[in-house]
């Protein structure tokens, strides 16, 4: 399906694309910090099958964080809601998304919540699969099917600048092992994990998934299932407690929608029944998500009223 610029969209792109100056790329996972700071696109993918963008939205991002929605649904379809939240909390955090802290002052010592590190690699842990490379075949062909793109794949580069760095992400890895979170190789955990992060994909395809879950797990195309209702709500509701790292509660204020961001500078976001949205702005506020990317959802919200709230 194709897309069709929008001036309404192009104009509001205009207004905060100075903000990308404000920010910063992730350099902590070294490919990241080749990013174009300057790069801002949005698409909308709306539920009647028709799609707008501004500025170069076939531009290719990592999902980074945002693959922890997609990876939770494969999990709470594999494992069932109890499995899951047995092992992973479900309250929002005010620290950061790569905090050790509260792993180790929580009783019993388990994640607060799918959408950080912790409970992020702890729900990945929990795909099945024989090994490492039938699970991430498993993950893979999931997100190629919310994104109707048969060609969907990771960039390896990403993967493995991400794999040699994540030093902080293991020792979160090896707390939860000793307290029985999570078990098996941990090498093979981080592998899959970074690869997961890496899932490359433009603004039209992370907004047609938007639209995947606006329409409650059913294909805006087809009609066709793709994700059981309540697995749909419950990631949604996840996005919208601690969606957007430590800023979620103000994203929740001055938004008001489900959304998932990621380091690579991409957001999700989801108007329920009416439309996805996705966003690439690799230029980052100090909490980690697009800085250009949220005030861009600011003004959306104000022009078309469509907070949940």
């Amino acid at each position: 399906m194709a897309c069709r610029t929008n001036e309404d969209l192009q104009r509001i792109v205009n207004n905060v694309f100075s903000l990308t100056e404000e920010g910063k790329v992730a350099d902590y996972i070294p490919a990241l910090a080749k990013a174009n700071k300057s790069d801002l696109s949005i698409a909308i993918y709306k539920s009647n099958n028709e799609c707008l963008y501004a500025g170069t939205y076939t531009k290719k991002f990592t999902l980074q964080s945002i693959s922890k929605v997609l990876v939770l649904a494969i999990a709470l379809q594999d494992r069932g809601v109890d499995y899951v939240f047995d092992r992973v909390g479900m309250e929002p955090t005010g620290d950061p998304f790569n905090s050790i802290s509260k792993l180790e002052t929580s009783i019993p010592s388990k994640p607060l919540n799918p959408m950080i590190n912790a409970g992020a690699l702890a729900v990945t842990n929990m795909i099945k699969g024989e090994n490492e490379a039938e699970r991430w075949d498993r993950i893979l062909q999931f997100v190629r099917c919310l994104g109707n793109k048969k060609d969907l794949t990771y960039d390896e580069e990403v993967a493995a600048s991400e794999l040699e760095t994540a030093w902080l992400n293991r020792s979160l890895c090896y707390f939860m092992k000793q307290h029985k979170v999570i078990e098996g190789d941990i090498e093979e955990l981080m592998k899959l994990y970074t690869k997961q992060c890496a899932i490359e994909m433009n603004c039209f395809d992370l907004a047609r998934i938007g639209a995947v879950f606006a329409l409650n797990g059913v294909d805006p195309e087809t009609g066709e299932r793709l994700l059981p209702l309540e697995i749909a709500r419950i990631c949604k509701t996840f996005m919208v407690t601690c969606g957007m790292y430590n800023a979620s509660g103000e994203f929740a204020i001055k938004v008001g929608i489900p959304a998932k961001s990621g380091v690579a500078g991409g957001i999700l976001a989801v108007v329920p029944e009416k439309f996805g949205i996705g966003i690439f702005g690799p230029s980052l506020d100090e909490k980690g998500n697009s800085i250009a990317g949220i005030k861009l959802l600011e003004e959306l919200a104000v022009q078309y009223n469509f907070s949940i709230f």
